[in-house]
């Protein structure tokens, strides 16, 4: 391969590296921008989650659970599983646009080995944009397990959603009369259905971003350090 400094000046070497060293900062700082927002999204999320509960409940007793208690029970739960579907589209866009960072910082490492080579030994993270080169920079050390998805914030408001989501199809199939047992069955079956279904989306959006990247440096077979596992942002 060509090499793609060759014939630079010290001085357009000089030039290149504050250049990169500028968009480095700039990703590093878009990044940390992101994940701010999402997770205050979440905690915004969840307070409004406890809140409304905590308002049912003392609603429900002051009202004897009778007159428009229903009407407002569900109002108040369709409020929050809106308001779930909405943060939790965001936290797993938030995802691919983790990816998207760490594969562009990757890329600029790269490109600070071909300025100097011998700086190579010093990166812990990995110079190689390709999907190898994105797993060893979120997990240096092993290969990282379900534990990481499973512990993620992307796993809690899920699980809250799809709770809140559920509460609601059951309140609403007792509101028109089924039983309590039917009413427990469709909420649990409408649940479980949507936990896989956008754990499903998270991973076909995280697919769909590396099919469309196209690596400019590639990990090798010998490279040390290349790790195994879906790199989720927490």
């Amino acid at each position: 391969m060509n090499d793609p400094v060759a014939g630079l000046t010290d001085a357009q070497r000089s030039l290149r590296a504050q250049l990169l060293a500028t968009e480095h900062w700039s990703l590093l700082a878009s990044r940390s921008t992101t994940q701010s927002e999402v997770l205050t999204r979440i905690a915004i999320f969840l307070t409004l989650v406890s809140a409304g509960l905590v308002t049912l409940g003392v609603f429900g007793q002051a009202s004897g659970f009778r007159g428009w208690f229903g009407v407002a029970a569900l109002g108040v739960l369709f409020l929050l599983v809106l308001l779930g579907l909405i943060t939790l589209l965001r936290v797993y866009n938030t995802m691919t646009e983790d990816l998207m960072y760490v594969l562009a910082m990757n890329r600029l490492r790269g490109a600070y080995l071909d300025l100097d080579p011998g700086v190579e030994r010093y990166f812990l993270m990995s110079a190689n944009d390709d999907e190898l080169g994105a797993r060893r920079t979120y997990h240096y050390f092993f290969s990282r397990n379900a534990s990481q998805l499973f512990a993620s914030s992307a796993m809690i408001i899920t699980t809250v959603t799809v709770a809140v989501a559920a509460l609601f199809v059951g309140s609403l199939a007792i509101a028109f009369g089924a039983a309590v047992w039917f009413a427990i069955t469709i909420a649990s079956t409408i649940g479980l259905l949507m936990f896989v279904g956008f754990l499903s989306r998270g991973y076909r959006l995280y697919r769909r971003s590396l099919a469309v990247h196209v690596p400019l440096r590639r990990t090798g077979a010998a490279e040390p350090g290349s790790q195994d596992g879906m790199g989720l942002a927490d």
